[in-house]
């Protein structure tokens, strides 16, 4: 397994091209090799794949833009191939059990969208909040999407902060997930009297309270590929030494 970082943790330095452009090259200098696009400025495929070599990196996932799903799945997918990235991720679907939208919502709105992913060569990536574990009809979203589409039309991005948020095993999830989950998202879970809302206690990778040997041990198991650490929030401190603390600690841990 090899490790990353999620570029949604640093999306505030991501705001124009150059900017872009010079997080690349820190998060490299960190010592990454791979990383998720997801939260940062427009940018051509080609511009990528040039600035992704530069540094030695590999773009292994993005979180692409609901609209520009809906607008041209082929277009999508064909900036995927340029920048040498087989998944396409969706980063989040506001489910609700009071107002809506339901599971059935989504999956109206996204089924067609996953199917022509397979049919343009990628594979769609679901990545999971704390709502995918309400339930609809008895079972809760993740046990719908695992149902309704079949492991090579749609995989899992297990995020381990989210499923113990919405009260879940995050080794047990990335278990039952074996073989369709290539990817995951390492974010860690610290206890904080005086948070207001879930992603307030969200902590550098080893500096929380998720037990990540069960975790590390439940990836190597089920075939994840990459491990990538994403930090949503870093609550004032600098996000380039949050993800550098993650980093050593994944290095001493082995990866």
């Amino acid at each position: 397994m090899e490790i990353g970082i999620q570029f949604y943790t640093l999306r505030e330095h991501c705001k124009n091209l150059d900017d872009f452009a010079e997080t690349l090259k820190k998060v490299a200098d960190i010592g990454y090799k791979n990383i998720q696009v997801s939260g940062v400025c427009d940018y051509e495929p080609e511009w990528l794949a040039e600035n992704l070599k530069k540094n030695g990196l590999k773009c292994v996932l993005t979180h692409t833009p609901p609209a520009q799903l809906k607008e041209d799945v082929a277009k999508v997918c064909r900036g995927h191939e340029i920048i040498g990235c087989d998944y396409v991720g969706l980063g989040y679907y506001n489910f609700s059990t009071s107002n809506g939208p339901t599971y059935q919502d989504f999956y109206n709105e996204y089924a067609d969208i996953i199917r022509a992913v397979k049919a343009n060569g990628k594979k769609f990536m679901y990545h999971n909040h704390a709502k995918e574990f309400l339930k609809f009809d008895g079972k809760n979203v993740l046990e719908h999407l695992a149902e309704d589409f079949t492991a090579d039309e749609l995989g899992f991005i297990v995020d381990t902060f989210w499923v113990q948020a919405g009260g879940g095993d995050p080794a047990a999830w990335i278990e039952k997930f074996a073989g369709r989950a290539p990817v995951i998202h390492l974010k860690d879970y610290a206890f904080s009297d005086n948070f207001t809302q879930f992603g307030d206690n969200i902590a550098v990778v080893g500096e929380g309270n998720i037990n990540f040997d069960r975790v590390f041990a439940a990836a190597e198991k089920s075939g994840v590929d990459y491990m990538l650490v994403e930090q949503d929030n870093c609550h004032g401190e600098n996000e380039f030494d949050c993800i550098t603390r993650s980093y050593n600690y994944l290095k001493s841990c082995g990866f």
